[in-house]
């Protein structure tokens, strides 16, 4: 019978994995109810509000409204744990959304000055387009032709259906500049309409 010495069976055995293992981490990262809460909470807040998201992208007239509404949830994603209440991530993620699609509207505005031709403000697939009746169509091409505020003030108003200091915070304004660009827009939404007929 061969002998073995103590080293040597230590060596031949497996041990079960320590804290000091090199998978530990991960195995402590999959198993962490905090992190589990979050990716929870967040695949309800998607399923909920991604398409209302990326129609307010949309409408707000940024030209990838899919990889802005992407952002924002790997935004609120990096950010869920400083978040004091995560009821509030619905109202975080919108202001998200409206500060995004305004940054790349002016990185465009930028990009657009230095480019030859210039390229046009905003343009809809034909499928989208063809699926519009005309005053549908005239609404939205004015809504475009709006100043980024009044269009925002507006979008968020009538189409979102958001109170006044909801507007103020997504939009980072005071409630009395939410009147203000709304009101205006209205107005502008208004003369182009009634030019039309």
């Amino acid at each position: 019978m061969r002998r073995t010495s103590r080293a040597g069976r230590a060596l031949a055995t497996p041990r079960p994995a320590g804290p000091m293992d090199a998978r530990a981490p991960e195995l402590r990262a999959v198993a962490d109810p905090a992190d589990l809460d979050r990716e929870e909470a967040l695949a309800r807040l998607f399923e909920r509000h991604y398409a209302s998201m990326l129609r307010l992208a949309a409408l707000l007239g940024a030209d990838d409204p899919e990889n802005i509404v992407a952002e924002a949830y790997y935004e609120i994603y990096r950010k869920w744990r400083r978040l004091r209440d995560a009821d509030r991530a619905e109202s975080y993620l919108r202001s998200v959304v409206c500060n995004l699609t305004r940054m790349r509207i002016r990185h465009l505005q930028i990009v657009r000055k230095h480019t030859e031709p210039p390229v046009a403000e905003w343009a809809a697939s034909a499928e989208y387009t063809a699926l519009l009746h005309d005053d549908q169509r005239a609404l939205i091409a004015a809504l475009g032709q709006l100043p980024p505020r009044q269009r925002e003030a507006l979008v968020l108003r009538h189409w979102m259906g958001l109170k006044e200091s909801e507007i103020a915070k997504a939009m980072g304004i005071s409630t009395g500049s939410v009147k203000t660009h709304t009101a205006r827009g209205i107005a502008a939404l208004t003369q182009v309409l009634e030019n039309r007929r």
